[in-house]
């Protein structure tokens, strides 16, 4: 059976991470509301600009149905902007967040859109993750990771792909490249 996997669609990648979603072998579902949690055996919050998410999902009153979603085990994977509002604090611009997991999040901390690039992760990685390409724009950089954050991926160094239970959280954007592992994980 193909599981379906929500998509925050507030704003931000919705449609590249659903084209990853499907070449991993999934159903993306598009979640504005409630009752599109329904039955998602895990959900995406996208990258974008983690101020308009924030906002969206004050609007849509989404913030306890997702809370609750990821209380219920199920994987929550978080990217760039995701990844801000899955954090416990946010620095620089700080923004509501869901408080989820044990990090704090440095907004635009490799500087602006300009300063976009994409590099491999560090020797290191998770097995089966090695040699995965990131895409960082405008990212997020996590610190003052809790003692059950496991970080999974590193970057010159730096935590780029963290773990907690069923928390995930990339900074970088694994939609944009051809490489679904991270999909593949996630509905694994």
């Amino acid at each position: 059976m193909t599981p379906s996997v929500g998509i925050l669609a507030i704003q931000g990648d919705v449609a590249a991470h659903a084209r990853a979603l499907g070449r991993a072998g999934a159903r993306a579902v598009p979640v504005l509301r409630e009752k599109d949690l329904d039955g998602l055996a895990a959900l995406i919050l996208p990258g974008g600009e983690s101020t308009t998410i924030s906002k969206g999902m004050d609007r849509l009153a989404l913030w306890e149905p997702v809370r609750e979603f990821a209380a219920s085990g199920r994987p929550v994977l978080g990217t760039c902007a995701g990844a801000i509002l899955l954090a416990r604090a946010v620095q620089q611009h700080p923004v509501p967040t869901l408080g989820l997991l044990d990090a704090v999040a440095v907004r635009n901390a490799y500087g602006t859109q300009v300063d976009s690039f994409a590099a491999p992760v560090d020797d290191g990685a998770k097995e089966g993750l090695e040699g995965l390409r990131c895409v960082f724009i405008r990212a997020p950089q996590l610190e003052e990771l809790g003692p059950e954050v496991e970080t999974l991926a590193r970057v010159e160094g730096r935590p780029v792909l963290i773990r907690q239970a069923n928390l995930w959280a990339a900074t970088f954007h694994p939609e944009l490249t051809p490489d679904t592992r991270l999909h593949a994980l996630l509905i694994s």
